[in-house]
C-alpha cells in the first residue's frame, strides 16, 4: 500500500509549487489556475482547464506488509 509523505503540484502557468500539509489544506497557486488538498491523508486536485495545467509532484512511500506466521 503506498502512503503519501508529500502533496504538491507545480501550476504550468504561473510556475508555483502548491503543496498541501495537512487535511482539508486547499493550497492554490497565486495565478489561481490549480489547487490541491489533502495533505497525507488524500490527493484532491482542482484546475481550471484541463490536468495539463499542473505537473504531479507528490511523492509516496511503499508500505511493506508485514505477515505474520
Amino acid at each position: 500500500m503506498k502512503r503519501i509523505i508529500r502533496n504538491a503540484i507545480r501550476c504550468n502557468h504561473c510556475g508555483d509549487v502548491v503543496e498541501s500539509t495537512h487535511r482539508h489544506d486547499y493550497a492554490t497557486c497565486s495565478c489561481g489556475a490549480v489547487a490541491a488538498d489533502g495533505g497525507t491523508d488524500y490527493l484532491r486536485r482542482t484546475f481550471r482547464n484541463s490536468r495539463e495545467d499542473f505537473t504531479e509532484l507528490s511523492e509516496f512511500l511503499e508500505d511493506e506488509e508485514v505477515h505474520s506466521s
